[in-house]
């Protein structure tokens, strides 16, 4: 009994630090998702400083997805020859040497490349998450990913609020940057001194027992439609995080404070993927992706065509970050993993990662072009509500029993 004691307590233990170790992974992502919230918030002053136009300043706001689509299979096959933690920390230097290095841009060329460069750092950061998420909390693995995307709302939280207070006094958008670009590097040395390999490098998911059931190659039928509804998940999420600040500032003429605090509601309602990922445990895919993107689709079209009002706005941005952030972004990411039996789980992470990231690198262009040609609501109404319709009839093919346990 004694031994037995032991034995659970010790359990227990490991739990336990395991839990605060990943904690410690997430605030690290959180400060990634700053820097995803603060650029759109300051476009408009990047805007005016170098002349760029609408569909350019798009671009810039998610062009940061193209280094993340580049890099997620990549990425996947760098897992396979250094551990996850030297692959992650590489990844967070990258993003946060991105991210300082945006304010000395002689131009759009080489912005740009900063930009995208930043992708490639949080391909390899979210990638690595991914993989341990899945492998160290195996019956979890939706909820596992949830508290990622939990991590993310965090982020995006305090990434506007805190950018908008960081403008605020000097007009300078090169402020916030360089100091989240400086909790990057902070993050660096706070993850190398406390995650340890045996919880960054554990391997429980592929044990034979849990090998056996999900597709045994990635061309499979569930594979294919989560990859097409993830490349239009890219357009409808990126679209919105990339160029709706823009249009709240510049077509609604919302301060930079108001925009930051609606912004931010979208982030809180993120803190919901943990319930999300839950709920893709338990449901359907089909009913559960099908409705949600549904639902996304009538929230797109109020964002664009609902009252003008500030708490209105800051209300359907909340209900946005709950069903896009909160339940199909968490999903997508969790489906790909279970379509695929465990031992393939890193590289069906590095598919979700590089379609979902590869199309959202032109969202914001995409948006930008037809508002400037067609007008807000047209662009509104094409990239949120058409394409989430779309989505949402592709769900209906997936199939639940052919998903690994």
């Amino acid at each position: 009994m004694t031994t037995q004691t032991s034995l659970v307590d010790q359990s227990n233990g490991t739990r336990v630090r395991a839990i605060a170790m990943f904690l410690v992974l997430l605030a690290s992502y959180a400060i990634n998702a700053m820097d995803r919230q603060v650029f759109p918030l300051v476009a408009p002053e990047v805007r005016r400083e170098y002349g760029l136009s609408l569909a350019a300043i798009g671009l810039l706001s998610t062009i940061f997805t193209l280094g993340m689509a580049i890099a997620g299979l990549p990425t996947g096959f760098l897992l396979a020859r250094f551990s996850r933690k030297t692959v992650l920390l590489l990844g967070i230097a990258i993003f946060s040497a991105g991210t300082m290095l945006t304010i000395v841009s002689t131009g759009f060329s080489d912005m740009l490349v900063y930009r995208a460069a930043t992708g490639i750092g949080e391909a390899m950061q979210l990638t690595v998450l991914l993989v341990i998420a899945a492998n160290f909390f195996v019956e979890y693995r939706a909820a596992a990913f949830g508290a990622v995307n939990f991590s993310f709302g965090i982020g995006a939280i305090i990434g506007p609020t805190l950018g908008s207070v960081l403008l605020s006094p000097n007009r300078s958008w090169h402020v916030p940057m360089f100091v989240f670009g400086l909790l990057g590097f902070l993050a660096i040395a706070v993850v190398a001194l406390t995650v340890r390999p045996w919880f960054s490098e554990t391997r429980r998911a592929v044990d034979v027992l849990t090998d056996l059931t999900g597709s045994p190659t990635l061309l499979n039928r569930n594979t294919v439609l989560l990859t097409v509804m993830s490349l239009i998940a890219g357009l409808v999420i990126y679209g919105y995080l990339g160029m709706y600040p823009t249009f709240l500032r510049e077509k609604l003429h919302y301060s930079s404070t108001a925009t930051g605090t609606v912004m931010g509601s979208n982030g809180l309602g993120t803190l919901a993927s943990v319930a999300g990922g839950w709920l893709g445990d338990r449901f359907s895919p089909r009913f559960l992706m099908s409705t949600a993107f549904l639902c996304t689709a009538c929230l797109g079209y109020l964002l664009f065509h609902g009252p003008e009002a500030f708490e209105s706005r800051t209300i359907l941005s909340f209900l946005w970050g709950l069903v896009v952030s909160g339940t199909i972004y968490v999903n997508l990411a969790g489906y790909h993993v279970k379509a695929v039996r465990s031992s393939l789980g890193s590289r069906a992470s590095g598919i979700f990662v590089t379609s979902i990231y590869g199309a959202a690198a032109f969202a914001g262009y995409l948006m930008g072009w037809i508002a400037s040609h067609s007008g807000w609501m047209l662009a509104g109404d094409i990239q949120f509500c058409l394409l989430a319709i779309v989505a949402g009839g592709l769900a209906l093919g997936l199939r639940h029993e052919q998903m690994s346990l």
